[in-house]
């Protein structure tokens, strides 16, 4: 086989659509077509300098664009997607870019902080594929009936969703005046769906706000929410080593 033939998922993460995990999905969903016609077969191999490839109906070019990160402060009540259909999006914020840039990850529409997005397929893999076990720490303000047998709880491994969880750390950063509240640290290494407020939800507690605050040794800093900025070289080198 010509050895510029790449497989699917791999053209399309490297030119910032997703991950290759991702990307996967994408195929299989019928979202992509190769020389207009769907193709739903992960594995498929293309020809990038011949095969005409599509994602959404708009053509991903043979030659990427520009490498470039962002992050951005997602506020509450903004869903991590392009599709409109279930509310406001995160791309309605990107405004003066002309990049095609994908959430590194994902934040929930009641979630807010810190949020990756990127078109290099690269940092995409590396900050959202499990082996690499990336650390993200939220802050959550939650109520309820907080102690230290509810702490060991958290700190557990919780059957979610049928799937028992790698143990999270979690510690008391602090207790609010009004009785009953408290703000609590997560440091995860996955990130499953709406994984924190399952696990209180097992614990007894309600999430009153859920807070992104850093990504590996990346902190949210500086930004207002809605706000974004350029990653710059060096948070960048940071991000991609182990």
């Amino acid at each position: 086989m010509n050895n510029q033939y790449v497989r699917l998922q791999k053209y399309l993460a490297e030119r910032g659509i997703g991950s290759r995990r991702c990307c996967e999905t994408y195929i299989a969903e019928g979202r992509v077509k190769v020389n207009d016609k769907i193709t739903v077969k992960p594995g498929s191999r293309i020809d990038p300098y011949r095969d005409k490839v599509m994602f959404d109906g708009k053509i991903v070019p043979s030659v990427s664009s520009s490498r470039r990160t962002i992050m951005l402060y997602k506020p509450r009540g903004y869903i991590c997607s392009a599709s409109s259909k279930q509310g406001r999006t995160v791309y309605e914020l990107l405004d003066e870019i002309s990049e095609r840039l994908v959430p590194v990850g994902r934040l929930d529409k009641d979630s807010e902080g810190l949020l990756l997005m990127s078109n290099d397929g690269g940092l995409i893999n590396r900050l959202t594929h499990p082996r690499f076990q990336q650390e993200k720490t939220y802050h959550a303000t939650v109520s309820g009936n907080l102690d230290d047998l509810i702490l060991k709880t958290l700190q557990s491994r919780l059957i979610i969703d049928g799937y028992r969880i790698q143990p999270a750390k979690v510690m008391l950063l602090s207790k609010s005046e009004e009785k009953g509240r408290y703000i609590l640290e997560f440091i995860l290494k996955e990130g499953r769906n709406r994984q924190i407020r399952k696990m209180c939800e097992q614990a007894g507690l309600k999430v009153l706000r859920l807070l992104r605050v850093k990504i590996k040794n990346l902190a949210l800093s500086g930004l207002k929410a809605g706000k974004w900025r350029d990653l710059t070289r060096r948070e960048l080198a940071d991000l991609l080593q182990n």
